[in-house]
């Protein structure tokens, strides 16, 4: 087993960060630069930071932003939100992006996912993935920070994002985001056993059993959360020690006193 990823994701609203409840209710838990800096002593492996309303006010990408927020980033950095074209991509690597994400933009031109993997390489193209279950027990494909249905499924899709060049699925449960109650092992499942690419789980950590569960079970390849880190006294040192406790293969940068 590849040693798995611990990933705090930061969302991005009008120049501060929030965390709601399946995409909405968005509460403000304070600035970014901040978080970053204390992210870098906590012994985490990547930070994604997503810009959650670019696409529905169709704003282009802030690179001035991204700079800024990069040169306090000493862990890779995946930028999401408002990408649309090549240039756009070309724009947030020279401010200091490591990887972008791209979701929305992906349904209207999964062009753009094959032009930015043959360009900039795999490991550089994250596609994010929202989905949310539906009556009959189906799970489908929301764009547009999951207003829209795609009428895509997060199988089918995911199949055609890595065959079109993506190094890695960046998977959130809508039902399950911010609620901590854990993630959705069946929708994780599906998609790890569709294709060979890693698949990041999102929506739901509460705790660190929660981690443990989704690698161990669903065959997650890293574990995304916003929330637990947040508002709980839980911390990305401590998922890695419980995870190795467990069995699981972690990185390890250092030794952190808050996994103590």
């Amino acid at each position: 087993m590849l040693k798995i990823r611990v990933i705090p994701t930061l969302l991005w609203k009008d120049f501060g960060l929030v965390k709601g409840v399946g995409f909405d209710s968005w509460r403000r838990v304070g600035p970014v630069l901040p978080a970053i800096k204390v992210y870098n002593s906590r012994d985490v492996d990547e930070l994604f930071l997503v810009d959650i309303t670019a696409s529905i006010e169709d704003n282009q990408p802030d690179h001035d932003s991204v700079s800024d927020f990069s040169e306090e980033c000493s862990v890779p950095f995946t930028v999401g939100g408002g990408i649309t074209n090549l240039q756009q991509i070309v724009s947030l690597l020279h401010a200091g992006a490591d990887k972008v994400a791209i979701n929305t933009a992906a349904y209207a031109n999964p062009d753009l996912v094959e032009a930015a993997a043959k360009r900039f390489g795999a490991q550089c193209v994250v596609v994010s993935i929202d989905a949310k279950r539906h009556a009959d027990g189906s799970y489908g494909c929301y764009s547009l920070a999951a207003t829209v249905d795609t009428a895509k499924t997060p199988v089918e899709w995911a199949k055609e994002m890595a065959g079109r060049g993506a190094g890695e699925i960046l998977l959130t449960s809508i039902d399950r985001d911010g609620t901590m109650l854990g993630y959705d092992l069946e929708l994780v499942e599906q998609v790890t056993k569709a294709v060979d690419i890693p698949v990041i789980a999102s929506g739901g950590a509460g705790n660190y059993a929660h981690m443990i569960d989704v690698v161990k079970n669903a065959g997650a390849s890293a574990v995304a959360a916003a929330s637990i880190f947040h508002f709980t006294e839980q911390t990305p040192a401590g998922a890695k020690n419980a995870m190795q406790e467990a069995g699981i293969p972690v990185r390890r940068n250092f030794v952190s006193s808050a996994a103590k």
